[in-house]
């Protein structure tokens, strides 16, 4: 068995390691000729976007019967958020995008509970939130898909995890590590872009390897330790916004967590239609120190109070 899966896993490496070789050509090649809107923006002279596209239609095949219906449920949703993006429904005024992302996790929760995953369909879909997130700089999101990968593949191997539809249990993180694998040469260098199509697919995979593990506590534990590696590569970057965004000079890792939780679109379409045009302050240190400046930062707010004068806001240097 495990004979014929070292070669299934090298035909599948060559097949996503080719077939994002020729996307790239194919989506540059439309790109800059004007016909892929979305798909190619104007990032590095050009970048094609939603290569991720791989990633999702060999895991949509390959992954295991009843967990693929969730790859494939948000992999259509993400793609439609790629091609659409920002572009809004006037009479809900709201980005398609982001009512795309939204419909497609809260049906990853419902397929997965009429699947008889229970409350982890939910933790699997909120998995989608983080990692998305990471995807805001060449290769984190790769990175981290391939570290939680390898790391879930030895936990099973330790705690000696039963075979899944006859299956070693280790098929499901080693397919995501393979497919990843072959994908992020490219990503890494800036050449392509996963797209939201390919972080929400990863995401969910890594979501169903956690659960695989041993059920939802692992589920649990597991996504809180990614989302806490997510802040840590992220923290330069998110240290950037926060000073000159948010005008917070002294953010703390709950500051990086709950961004990781709840930044982006999405997070502060929730924000504003349940704090409106208002901006609470945090003053209590524990509060603080858990990242609820963060959690309740309204850029929706009519006069959002800074944290601090943006005249004190020093430049920042190599190091900060």
């Amino acid at each position: 068995m495990y004979q014929s899966m070292i070669s299934i896993f090298v035909v599948i490496f060559l097949l996503s390691a080719i077939s994002t070789a020729v996307l790239n050509i194919l989506f540059r090649f439309f790109g800059k000729r004007g016909y892929l809107g979305n798909l190619y923006p104007n990032v590095r002279g050009g970048t094609p976007r939603a290569i991720g596209i791989v990633p999702f239609i060999i895991l949509s095949f390959l992954f295991l019967p009843g967990y693929n219906d969730l790859i494939l449920i948000i992999g259509i949703s993400a793609l439609i958020d790629d091609i659409f993006g920002r572009r809004r429904l006037n009479f809900i005024d709201v980005e398609i995008g982001q009512l795309s992302r939204g419909i497609g996790m809260i049906l990853v929760m419902l397929v997965g509970f009429y699947n008889g995953y229970g409350i982890s369909s939910i933790f699997i879909a909120l998995l989608i939130q983080p990692m998305n997130i990471s995807d805001m700089q060449p290769g984190s999101a790769c990175m981290v898909t391939i570290i939680m990968s390898f790391i879930t593949i030895i936990m099973m191997l330790a705690i000696g995890t039963l075979p899944i539809d006859e299956l070693p249990a280790i098929y499901t993180p080693l397919l995501v590590l393979v497919v990843c694998l072959a994908y992020c040469p490219l990503d890494f260098a800036g050449k392509i872009m996963l797209g939201e199509v390919g972080n929400h697919v990863f995401a969910v995979g890594l979501g169903v390897s956690f659960y695989l593990i041993g059920g939802l506590w692992w589920l649990i534990l597991f996504s809180i330790f990614t989302v806490c590696f997510i802040a840590f590569v992220r923290r330069s970057t998110l240290k950037v916004f926060f000073r000159h965004k948010m005008r917070l000079l002294d953010p703390t890792f709950g500051d990086y967590v709950m961004d990781v939780l709840t930044g982006g679109g999405l997070g502060d379409l929730i924000r504003k239609l349940i704090l409106k045009d208002k901006q609470p302050e945090v003053r209590n240190e524990l509060l603080i120190s858990l990242g609820f400046r963060r959690l309740l930062f309204n850029p929706y707010a009519s006069h959002p109070k800074a944290f601090s004068d943006t005249k004190s806001i020093p430049s920042l240097k190599s190091g900060d």
